[in-house]
């Protein structure tokens, strides 16, 4: 399991035979909260960049299950990281309050994610100075 800025890098159990692959992940078990909003991205370019906010409460695992993606993680003190999603037994583990950026998607890209947290248009984090100095008060 790699570490940065908060972010971890998982990697799934996986069962098969010649029948295919099964993956599971389960909610505090497999990682640290209870989904409960799943969704998932699709379709987009490889010159998109897809997220661009932070969330105040939610955590999220982001699971590349088809294709590949990217994922640039920033912690508002100047670290970050990115990520290559490129199989579907291992995924990222996103705290809350880490800004968040998809790209460089392959054109068969499936992103899955799964959420701590309903959704909540207030709880997120929109713009990136907004969310620096969120993140310099946290710090005082």
């Amino acid at each position: 399991m790699s570490k940065h800025i908060g972010a971890q890098l998982l990697e799934f159990s996986q069962k098969g035979d010649e029948r295919g692959h099964l993956v599971i992940v389960e909610g505090m078990q497999d990682i640290p909260f209870d989904i409960k909003r799943i969704f998932y991205i699709y379709g987009s370019a490889p010159n998109v960049v897809r997220g661009q906010h932070a969330n105040r409460r939610s955590e999220f695992l982001l699971i590349n299950v088809a294709g590949t993606c990217k994922v640039k993680v920033k912690d508002g003190r100047g670290n970050e990281a990115v990520f290559s999603l490129n199989r579907p037994h291992t995924g990222i583990y996103l705290p809350q309050m880490i800004w968040k950026d998809m790209y460089d998607f392959s054109e068969d890209s499936v992103l899955l994610c799964l959420s701590s947290e309903h959704y909540d248009p207030e709880e997120y984090i929109r713009d990136y100075n907004e969310f620096v100095n969120m993140v310099a008060d946290e710090d005082k």
